[in-house]
């Protein structure tokens, strides 16, 4: 008898408290392909324009407010990197416009190899043209204002909503971390780690109807080939229309989960990023019409900075680093300290990284990382807090950088290379600063143990 009450409190926490409004939510979507020619970004030869546009590019709000009216607004963006030059402005206006904190501002990338360069200054070497660089610039200045306005509009547009949660699984992901007698190469490895996990958010209106899907997945947005000039949102986008399609009333918008270290697997062409798109959006189709778990507030948003230590190397390891005789991987990376050096500049000892959490009560929690987490964060963050009612994501509010994990550390290869935009080698000790700030902020969210 017990048993069978304990049964139907259960199904009654599950479903009947998901016919509660006590949401409210707002969405919005703005195309930001470029009309200016611009370099795409993602691979590192690329320094022409694009020439034909494969598939619009969109920034996409999602705002949400709780029955206490504690409010928040996520944005996904189909580009590849961001600076906080031109990141901050648009939350700084944002905040302006709507009385937000920083913290209740959340911008997560796509990581799509195929999006539009943006920024307003570039160094001397970047090998892009004087013309192509002012193009840039003007568009980033227009992206800047759509993004704010995008969020903006979201936030003005709150009806009451039910949030459940779901998750799925799809397989296209592969560790991408091959080892080989001359070290790890960017190839495939089906033994390294990997999360496939779909994590799907679901925000029905009063009437029912799906008004909005937040979904995620942990791998690059690699799919084109790299020589390809296609401007695309990869197989985020494709999956997004395979939803909409299926939903036509609901947006759908793309959270980039841990895909630091994992390719899409079969790459490289076109098709595949439509293949990889309708298996992930066809996933996220099965998530929604299943038995999803009511999620409820309040909503508590917390946000602070890691400071990430850095390799501290000698000009003498740096100079034997920039040699075709030192580790490609940090070649690069080796030849900019340099250059920073001469110019007189002291080297950092170590980067400010922003690390945001977002507690939906005690029924989910959203960690925000930044940079190019790598895969293994994953259980290294789960042992920390717990591996319950957690969705895990990246390339959040500024990407120029991997964050190498330990064991990425002791290996070697190309997710080890550090900063690609300033300078600097992230150090071992990395892992348990990030890790711990991330435990600090969930327990500061409220999140159970």
């Amino acid at each position: 008898m017990k048993t069978a009450l304990l049964f139907a409190i259960v199904l009654t926490e599950t479903f009947t408290f998901g016919a509660e409004l006590s949401w409210s939510a707002g969405v919005a979507s703005v195309k930001i392909t470029p009309e200016q020619k611009v370099p795409l970004v993602g691979y590192a030869s690329r320094t022409n324009a694009w020439t034909e546009v494969e598939h619009d590019v969109y920034a996409k709000a999602l705002a949400l407010k709780d029955e206490k009216g504690n409010r928040a607004v996520l944005v996904t963006l189909d580009l590849c990197t961001f600076s906080p030059t031109v990141g901050e402005p648009i939350c700084e206006e944002i905040s302006r416009k709507t009385g937000l904190k920083r913290s209740q501002i959340l911008l997560n990338l796509s990581h799509t190899h195929s999006g539009p360069a943006t920024g307003l200054s570039f160094p001397g070497n970047s090998g892009i043209s004087p013309a192509l660089t002012n193009n840039i610039v003007e568009y980033t200045k227009v992206f800047q204002k759509k993004v704010a306005q995008c969020a903006e509009e979201a936030l003005s547009k709150m009806e009451p909503v039910r949030l459940s949660y779901g998750s799925g699984v799809a397989s296209f992901a592969m560790n991408r971390r091959e080892m080989t007698t001359n070290g790890v190469i960017l190839g495939v490895n089906p033994r390294g780690y990997v999360d496939r996990t779909v994590p799907v958010l679901r925000i029905d209106s009063e009437s029912g109807e799906v008004k909005a899907v937040l979904f995620g997945y942990a791998c690059h947005g690699t799919t084109l080939d790299s020589d390809s000039l296609l401007v695309s949102p990869d197989y985020p986008g494709y999956a997004r229309d395979v939803i909409q399609k299926k939903y036509p009333k609901a947006e759908a918008l793309f959270i980039a989960s841990l895909g630091g270290s994992a390719n899409p697997y079969p790459r490289t062409g076109l098709q595949f990023a439509k293949d990889h798109g309708a298996v992930l959006g066809a996933e996220v189709c099965r998530v929604l019409d299943g038995k999803l778990r009511a999620i409820r507030g309040p909503l508590t948003t917390e946000m602070d900075s890691a400071e990430l230590p850095l390799q501290s190397l000698s000009r003498t390891e740096l100079e034997e680093a920039s040699t075709a005789k030192g580790k490609s991987w940090m070649r690069g990376a080796a030849k900019e300290m340099l250059r920073a050096m001469d110019r007189g500049e002291t080297m950092p000892k170590k980067v400010r990284a922003p690390v945001a959490v977002w507690q939906f009560g005690a029924d989910l929690t959203l960690v925000a990382l930044a940079h190019e987490a790598v895969g293994e964060y994953a259980p290294l963050i789960e042992r920390e807090i717990g591996p319950m009612n957690l969705w895990l994501a990246a390339y959040c509010n500024q990407v120029s950088g991997y964050i190498p994990a330990k064991v990425t550390l002791r290996d070697g290869g190309y997710e080890c290379r550090g900063l690609y935009e300033g300078a600097g080698l992230f150090a071992p000790e990395t892992e348990d600063v990030l890790v711990g700030r991330v435990g600090d902020l969930s327990r500061r969210a409220g999140r159970p143990r």
